[in-house]
């Protein structure tokens, strides 16, 4: 599917630093994508895909293979929106070269307008090393769900001045390295809204603050079809798992009542006797 004339842009996003907030969802299919590109900036296909759709406990064992499938798909749906795809755990850490061969490889394959990368300080080269070479980055800083192990969990960050700190020197350092904007995810509150106010770039929040430049939510959560947890930061705009459960479940009666396909659902049919089972 070609992008629209007024398709967001990376350059675009930029710009809306302190102006209209960005409105950002994470999708990892076509037939989402198609539905929510009018009315988002950002779809992000997010390795959070590994526990939304593949059932596992965490991000790490997304593959680049996975991230390029489901970006392909997300682009093939999007007109208006731009799409950010991750890069997975593993892929992308070694070296700036390592992390060029696999950005440059999803930018190509998928189609994507940019990608997305965890990381503050240490990353910071990385970063650098992309953008001049032409891959547009939006850094993620916070908690980091490809840090779960070495983080102990999906903890809050920022809760004392040295964490607070470190937070606000990884949100400098993303910023400094040529990042066109970062997500601030699982975040005190007033920490992220102070690096929303520090920094140059847009901040996209998830757990973190009104004040960010943006919000971000997993669609899954947010149309409450991922029941396994729902976090705080979590408001959940439809219950789609109910109206799945109760749409399966008359459909199943149907088909055990004989009452489905019906007549109009069947090509050349005429209504006969109604077989009785058994």
């Amino acid at each position: 599917m070609s992008k629209q004339k007024n398709a967001v842009t990376v350059p675009e996003l930029a710009a809306r630093k302190g102006t209209t907030p960005i409105v950002c969802l994470t999708a990892y299919t076509t037939p989402m994508a198609r539905i929510m590109d009018p009315h988002v900036d950002i779809l992000l296909v997010g390795d959070s895909l590994g526990m939304v759709l593949y059932g596992m406990d965490t991000t790490l064992g997304v593959t680049i293979d996975m991230m390029a499938n489901h970006g392909a798909a997300v682009v093939r749906g999007a007109e208006h929106a731009c799409v950010i795809v991750d890069l997975p755990f593993g892929s992308y850490q070694e070296s700036p070269e390592a992390a060029y061969r696999t950005a440059s490889h999803l930018l190509r394959e998928t189609g994507c307008d940019a990608i997305k990368l965890e990381g503050g300080m240490e990353m910071a080269e990385t970063i650098r090393f992309l953008v001049d070479r032409g891959v547009p980055v939006m850094g993620h800083i916070g908690l980091k769900p490809q840090s779960v192990r070495t983080m102990g969990g999906f903890a809050i960050q920022g809760k004392d001045e040295e964490a607070a700190r470190r937070l606000m020197d990884d949100a400098r350092a993303v910023a400094d390295a040529g990042a066109f904007s970062m997500v601030v995810e699982g975040t005190v509150e007033k920490v992220a809204r102070a690096i929303t106010k520090t920094v140059k770039i847009p901040t996209i929040g998830i757990g973190a603050s009104v004040a960010c430049d943006g919000q971000i939510l997993v669609s899954d959560d947010m149309l409450g079809l991922f029941g396994e947890f729902t976090p705080k930061f979590v408001k959940r705009y439809a219950d789609l798992t109910s109206d799945i459960e109760a749409a399966v479940r008359a459909y199943a009666d149907d088909v055990r009542a004989r009452n489905f396909p019906s007549d109009e659902h069947c090509f050349g049919a005429k209504r006969g006797p109604k077989l009785i089972s058994g």
